[in-house]
């Protein structure tokens, strides 16, 4: 028993060493502006896999594949330093707990889906007062210059965003549960006859 449980444990750290490993690689990868007039606001998949995470592993693991992704992205990939590092976190954490939670709640396609839409819309309204705090005092951007961006591009970028990450996250997730779901069984068919 001891050692099925060091086991899974074990398996689930690989697991979720993967999920990040996959994130950055995303990163790397997958990069390109939505809105000509905001080029600096940059599409990537960077989180699908953490969602992914949070689906598989419950929120909080999620959270962790998430701190740790955006840590190593805003430190060692060339990222915005520890402003882009909490931007992202609290953002896109927002999503990922809200998400993972309601699938935590409710296991169903259902669950999926409005976790994912409540956590979208979470994440876009959590980026309005991150913008005026962070892009404005940190980032030196006039507080007109922000104004004048919010509703071109700013929130349509993070509803965009957020709407197609939550589609494909969904979109992997419900196939990689299954094909795991599938092997468990597998596996413990294979030990029920040795």
């Amino acid at each position: 028993m001891m050692q099925k449980q060091s086991r899974d444990k074990i398996l689930k750290m690989v697991q979720m060493a993967m999920l990040i490993a996959i994130s950055l690689v995303l990163m790397m990868l997958i990069r390109f502006p939505i809105f000509p007039s905001a080029a600096f606001l940059q599409y990537d998949m960077v989180d699908v896999p953490v969602m992914v995470g949070a689906f598989l592993f419950g929120p909080l693991s999620g959270l962790l594949i998430l701190l740790i992704e955006a840590f190593l992205q805003a430190f060692l990939l060339g990222g915005d330093g520890w402003v882009g590092f909490l931007m992202h976190f609290l953002a896109q954490g927002s999503w990922v707990l809200i998400a993972g939670l309601f699938y935590k709640k409710w296991r169903s396609p259902r669950g999926i889906a409005a976790g994912l839409a409540v956590g979208s819309i979470c994440a876009t309204l959590l980026m309005i007062p991150l913008n005026y705090i962070f892009t404005v005092h940190f980032y030196g951007v006039p507080l007109d210059a922000v104004n004048q961006l919010m509703l071109p591009a700013i929130i349509p970028f993070n509803l965009i965003k957020m709407g197609v990450n939550s589609l494909i996250a969904a979109g992997v997730y419900i196939p990689v549960a299954r094909y795991l779901g599938r092997r468990k069984k597998n596996v413990v068919d294979n030990q029920d006859q040795l």
